[in-house]
């Protein structure tokens, strides 16, 4: 232990460049027959061949020394100063011009930092402190190499190389990798004995795009590694100048991981009689974020896998050594399948990703409809308030039969399985009522929110194919086109009870309007298994029951709507239907929270309810989400309601409203977005570009499957068959089984939990949206998130005719 400590001081103790020495010796005495010899040398007057020459020459010296000789060192041919000379004359004018012209096209446009998935924050100096897990690669792999080498004419170097910008890929998800390499710098045999800084570090380029297969990407990593090697003589600072690299303290410039080939391992210094070994116990230091190492001696492929341990675990560092020996088994097996799609999972590590943290498999004691799950809970507590809107309360026998009588008169219309029904109501109980006659008439509701532009509702209007509207005598002007309107009024309070129309569970429950990334409003289908399975799966993951209260805030045109809504009368709890002009009241959202155990809002609205009034004592469950969830957010709820469970919700509409869940831990740190698990018989696969399933912390995009993904855009095949794609992890669902593609760019915790890290389609996405003068408060309601920008903008210019907000 003593030794470790003097040889980790020894390499850590700084070197004084103006006065030297720069090589420092110490000998440790182990025992009477037993020492440790050190030596630590700056890089700037030795590389890693300087050390083999110095080992040599030292065992030279004591063999001679020991015996009373003279050195046998022969003298040099030349000294590092001379090379020094000659390099600056000779790397001039049209050379060095040479050199540059090269290396500026080479690297045109290249990233400045390669995107890894660390385990911490980079930290804004770098940490030194590294270690090191072995590399495993198997004989018969080894073999395949050197077969591969032979077919394409390349070296070990080469397909080594490109499985190692391939993993790093694959991890980063780019398709543009820059990985560096050291070269000995010594091309003239007069430069082979001397001890001296010859190395130079070459950035090695990859080029992924177009889908390669790994033969392909060899032979681009092949043409980009001649072409590198042959232009090695610039040295590094001076590239890096050259191409004018912003600078940073926090990593490397121009790459940030590295490559090194050993050939034949240098044999063991021989000091006389004494026996000598190499010795591990000094420490490790990394200049690197990752580096691979690897040892082509004797017919054997070693090697290491380098890491700073300030920015990745042990674990990390081994799981990646493991799939790069993976992903070089499979290239060399397989050269002709795509790089993308080949396998760097082992099968244990495949099956927790896939099937492990997607065991969520929940058999519903209740089964059937919408409508038909919410005529046994009215059967079950008739006389409990279902609804309440102001001073206006509705039992849930009341409501069901409402509905039933407005389900009958939508029949008598035609409304049938697949028909779709426009509601267009202000948040009153028509609302609820017009949505579950629609549903108990067979047919699925289309949301019209009556705020929206008269333009906007008739494309809705049209684009659904609305037969029938919903919708009140106040509203009976909003609703444009040539359809059917009918009045929810007419659904008599005491009204005879309508037969609910039998829905099947493929039946189509709702169509609700999205414009998601592609600013085109497009129709999502929701069938009613998979409206059940979130009503049915929330109510058993949260425990809603007879007794909750909970606020509805959203626009019935959002379908979270379904959460905050139908989620609690399928519970037997009441459900406060809050006006839209409340919605934008601190004040008012705070007195709602003090009258409720649940209550859902998008961040801005629950960071100006956590802000408002006094603590709600009374709430139980607290859920955010429908936006990106700032991270000090959850932790700022749990202090304002100490008594509340927080839970950040996920999920897409395609994805039935939430797809996944995250309850807080109390006492974690703001940091990331977390959004947690799959919900009940919803399925959440990271996959990369290869569709294959991404390894843990590696970042990817996130597919849903299971009984929450949506039936398929509305009139779309082609837009459906691109973002509904085959299911190939789970055989559960049948033949036909599909999985939802997000979009969004995700990555899984070592604890299971899945964090939301932005968009693949972009980093930035910027969309604008018009504001027109009189539809300020509509706009308000419609886009709660950009309610505080909104505001803001309104109290700067007061006078303004027009509102355009830009979000980000």
């Amino acid at each position: 232990a003593a030794a470790r400590r003097l040889a980790a001081e020894s390499a850590a103790r700084p070197f004084d460049l103006e006065r030297g020495p720069l090589l420092r010796a110490s000998l440790v005495r182990l025992g009477d027959d037993e020492s440790l010899l050190l030596f630590a040398m700056h890089h700037v007057v030795g590389d890693g061949w300087s050390t083999g020459v110095l080992v040599r020459e030292v065992s030279a010296l004591y063999r001679a020394f020991a015996r009373g000789e003279p050195s046998p060192l022969p003298e040099l041919p030349v000294q590092y100063g001379d090379y020094a000379v000659w390099q600056r004359s000779w790397l001039t004018d049209e050379v060095l011009e040479g050199e540059l012209a090269f290396w500026r096209e080479a690297m045109a446009g290249a990233p400045p930092l390669l995107e890894l998935p660390l385990d911490r924050p980079r930290p804004p100096v770098p940490d030194p402190r590294g270690a090191r897990v072995a590399l495993h690669v198997p004989a018969e792999v080894g073999e395949g190499v050197r077969e591969l080498c032979r077919a394409e004419a390349a070296t070990p170097f080469m397909v080594l190389l490109a499985a190692w910008q391939l993993l790093l890929a694959r991890y980063s998800g780019d398709e543009d990798v820059v990985v560096g390499t050291p070269v000995a710098g010594r091309t003239r045999t007069e430069l082979e004995g001397l001890i001296g800084l010859f190395v130079n570090t070459l950035p090695l380029r990859a080029d992924l795009a177009g889908r390669p297969s790994f033969r392909e990407l060899l032979r681009r990593s092949r043409r980009a590694t001649l072409a590198a090697f042959a232009h090695q003589d610039l040295p590094f600072e001076r590239l890096v100048d050259e191409l004018g690299v912003e600078r940073s303290l926090a990593h490397a410039p121009l790459f940030q991981a590295l490559f090194v080939f050993e050939g034949a391992a240098q044999e063991a210094p021989l000091l006389g009689e004494v026996r000598v070994e190499a010795w591990d116990g000094g420490g490790e230091g990394a200049k690197f974020d990752l580096a691979l190492e690897a040892t082509d001696a004797d017919g054997r492929l070693t090697g290491a896998l380098a890491y700073r341990t300030a920015l990745f675990h042990a674990a990390t560092a081994e799981r990646a050594a493991a799939h790069f020996a993976a992903l070089l088994a499979a290239a060399v097996a397989a050269p002709g399948a795509s790089a993308w799609e080949l396998p760097l999972l082992g099968r244990a590590e495949r099956e927790a990703l896939v099937s492990g943290w997607n065991d969520t498999a929940l058999r519903h004691a209740e089964a059937g409809s919408v409508h038909a799950l919410f005529e046994a809970q009215a059967a079950r507590t008739p006389d409990a308030v279902a609804l309440v809107a102001g001073s206006e309360r509705v039992t849930y026998a009341e409501l069901d039969r409402r509905a039933s009588s407005l389900a009958v008169r939508l029949r008598g219309l035609g409304v049938g399985p697949e028909v779709r029904v426009g509601v267009c109501t202000e948040r009153a109980p028509e609302m609820v009522v017009a949505v579950l006659a629609a549903l108990k008439a067979g047919g699925a509701y289309l949301p019209l929110d009556p705020a929206y532009p008269p333009e906007r509702l008739r494309f809705l209007v049209e684009d659904a194919e609305a037969r029938v509207v919903l919708t009140t005598a106040a509203l009976r002007g909003r609703v444009p086109g040539a359809v059917e309107r009918v009045l929810v009024e007419e659904a008599a309070p005491h009204g005879a009870d309508g037969a609910s129309h039998p829905a099947l569970p493929e039946s189509l429950a709702y169509v609700v309007h999205t414009s998601g990334s592609t600013g085109t409003p497009k129709g999502v289908m929701v069938e009613h298994r998979a409206l059940a399975n979130l009503l049915l799966g929330t109510r058993a993951l949260f425990g809603f029951g007879p007794g909750d209260v909970v606020p509805s805030l959203a626009s019935h045109a959002f379908d979270i709507w379904g959460f905050e809504v139908l989620g609690p009368l399928l519970a037997g709890a009441t459900v406060r239907l809050v006006p839209a002009e409340r919605v934008t009241d601190p004040a008012a959202l705070a007195e709602e929270a003090a009258h409720a155990t649940a209550l859902h809002a998008v961040p801005a609205l629950m960071r100006q309810v956590a802000a408002s009034g006094p603590p709600a004592e009374g709430l139980r469950w607290v859920f955010t989400g429908g936006d990106t969830v700032p991270p000090e957010l959850p932790g700022e709820l749990r202090e304002r309601f100490p008594g509340a469970e927080v839970a950040v919700l996920y999920g897409p509409t395609e994805g039935t409203v939430v797809a996944s869940a995250y309850r807080v831990p109390a006492g974690e740190p703001a940091t990331g977005h977390p959004i947690g698990s799959p919900l009940p018989n919803v399925r959440l696969y990271v996959c990369d570009r290869g569709m294959e399933p991404a390894p843990l912390g590696v970042p990817g995009e996130l597919l849903i499957g299971g009984a929450g993904v949506a039936r398929g855009y509305l009139g779309r095949p082609d837009l459906t068959a691109e973002k509904f794609v085959p299911d190939p992890f789970s055989g559960a669902d049948g033949p036909g089984a599909r999985l939802y593609r997000t979009g969004d760019r995700v990555r899984r915790r070592a604890d299971g939990v899945l964090e939301f890290l932005g968009r693949t389609d972009a980093q930035v996405k910027v969309r604008g949206f018009r504001i027109e003068p009189g539809e300020v408060e509509a706009a308000l309601a419609a886009h709660p998130s950009v309610r505080e920008a909104v505001v803001a903008a309104r109290e700067d210019a007061p006078g303004a005719r027009r509102l355009v907000a830009y979000v980000t």
